[in-house]
């Protein structure tokens, strides 16, 4: 079951820094038996999990023995494939551990590691050539907001992300305003609605309206499952990139079955 414009909605669980392995292979378990037990049907609504990198190959593992109907991904990648690059991981790693999706461009990695926009281009061409579906991650922080007003620097951003993007490519896009990240205060629905359409608009115009519409726009920053019904009502937000919440088993579950809160 998709929504309107055939786009199946994404929740993703970005876990940061949290969690070993073994937590990891717990979290995951619970996760989808409480899931499973809730009827959720995963073709409705696709659920991603993005543990550290020391816990992709036991997560890896757990859902391919068990036959989970869970996706995930990593939270960063290298613009190298290989090579003299202590402490980085390349796309072709990542790709190995059977992950599906990227964080690309997080506003952590932006803000606490300096990355630029061209860093992050090159990391969306990485993941791409290694066939991994890239969330690119774009946002302002509140003073972007009161200076340039609410779209323009998440659509440079994701101007810049997509320099070597081709019409063929198969991305996620995820909205996070930096002043709502961990604060508490979440960006209202129409805040959120306005610029996930204004996105849109510059997919259309940069890879084609077919591209533009199938390409799921994401929302994240203090999203909750009192919250998430709000986001998921505008024909812009595909789904929620979750992070803190998404380390709470019952909050997540919740938010991930969204469809069952009151007037969804």
């Amino acid at each position: 079951m998709t929504d309107g414009a055939g786009r199946t909605p994404l929740i993703a669980g970005n876990w940061k820094m949290n969690l070993d392995h073994l937590q990891a292979i717990a979290f995951v378990q619970k996760l989808a038996w409480s899931l499973k037990d809730a009827r959720h049907d995963f073709a409705a609504v696709e659920v991603a999990v993005f543990p550290p990198f020391t816990d992709l190959r036991s997560v890896q593992t757990l859902i391919a023995a068990d036959k989970l109907p869970l996706e995930y991904g990593a939270q960063d990648i290298s613009e190298h494939d290989s090579g003299a690059y202590t402490g980085e991981v390349s796309g072709a790693l990542i790709s190995a551990l059977e992950c599906r999706y990227v964080l690309i461009g997080h506003s952590e990695r932006r803000t606490l590691h300096a990355e630029t926009d061209e860093q992050v281009a090159a990391k969306v061409d990485a993941a791409l050539r290694n066939d991994l579906v890239p969330i690119i991650c774009v946002g302002e922080t509140s003073e972007d907001l009161e200076k340039h007003g609410p779209s323009a620097v998440p659509v440079a951003q994701l101007r810049a992300a997509l320099a070597g993007v081709t019409t063929a490519a198969d991305i996620v896009v995820a909205y996070e305003p930096v002043w709502a990240i961990g604060s508490g205060q979440a960006a209202t629905p129409d805040q959120a609605e306005q610029v996930a359409a204004q996105l849109r608009s510059t997919l259309a115009e940069l890879l084609g309206a077919d591209v533009a519409g199938k390409t799921r726009i994401l929302y994240g920053g203090s999203v909750k499952a009192n919250n998430i019904a709000g986001f998921m009502r505008e024909p812009n937000v595909d789904g929620a990139l979750v992070g803190g919440a998404s380390l709470d088993l019952t909050e997540f579950a919740s938010i991930v079955r969204f469809r069952n809160h009151v007037g969804v």
